[in-house]
């Protein structure tokens, strides 16, 4: 760190930034005014971004600091600031754009930057799994390719994954969003899309936003419902997975779907 900034730092700044891996720096210290080896896009390009801390991580994704009621902050302090008021960099990344607000300096400009960089972050993880063709074997393989894409969401999202002859997924539907219901997911709206893409199986996923990884009983019965009917249309149901933040659960190892 500069010596120009290192006695007023080292007197004002909170004890936790040291703890943390973070430069020593005052709350109003804008970062180009840092020393270089400080800086967090310099310290990424010379040693790579397993260096910086997960405010450093955000201040990059924010851009820049701003100017509040209380003065100017970096984009660190307002990392920072985002870690303080939810906890965690994954509990941040859980947030929607409107919370993300409430914190002083985040405003509607970087709340859609955060967000925006997280959901790649998910799409990134869900499309490594896609790289090539993937056939399901199990459920894990099911779960490694939209557990990523659903685990976060903050509404049910009733999804049916369309499978070829060799178990090879070929392609989803979004049959509902925000709830299960026999009103909302009706086998017309399962199977339609299905015999479109020429789906020789389906597997059918939801996910839990509560994290509660165990089956309702409306769970079970639209499974058994969605299960009759595929036999009748001649389009199996393998599976009906539901993704509960990084768990998953699967009715047919629980012995609903024979």
């Amino acid at each position: 760190m500069g010596s120009a900034n290192s006695s007023s730092a080292e007197s004002g700044a909170d004890s936790s930034c040291e703890s943390s891996g973070e430069p020593s720096l005052l709350y109003h210290v804008p970062i180009h005014e840092w020393d270089p080896s400080d800086q967090p896009r310099e310290k990424l390009l010379q040693h790579g971004p397993t260096v910086l801390s997960d405010a450093e991580v955000l201040a990059l994704l924010l851009g820049s600091g701003t100017r509040t009621s209380d003065g100017p902050v970096s984009a660190v302090e307002l990392g920072r600031s985002l870690l303080q008021s939810y906890g965690s960099l994954h509990a941040v990344s859980q947030r929607k754009p409107k919370e993300l607000t409430r914190t002083q300096g985040i405003g509607p400009a970087k709340a859609a930057k955060l967000t925006a960089a997280f959901e790649a972050g998910r799409r990134v993880e869900s499309q490594r799994q896609q790289d090539e063709r993937v056939q399901v074997t199990c459920p894990e393989d099911v779960a490694d390719v939209y557990g990523p894409l659903m685990r976060d969401l903050q509404k049910e999202v009733f999804k049916v994954v369309h499978l070829n002859t060799a178990n090879v997924i070929i392609g989803d539907y979004t049959v509902s969003e925000g709830g299960l219901s026999s009103s909302i997911v009706e086998p017309r709206g399962v199977f339609e899309q299905a015999i479109l893409d020429d789906a020789a199986a389906v597997l059918c996923l939801h996910n839990h936003p509560s994290g509660n990884p165990e089956p309702s009983r409306e769970d079970i019965r639209i499974t058994r419902q969605l299960v009759e009917a595929g036999e009748t249309m001649g389009i199996p149901v393998h599976d009906h997975l539901i993704i509960a933040g990084t768990d998953h659960t699967s009715l047919a190892e629980r012995g609903v779907i024979g």
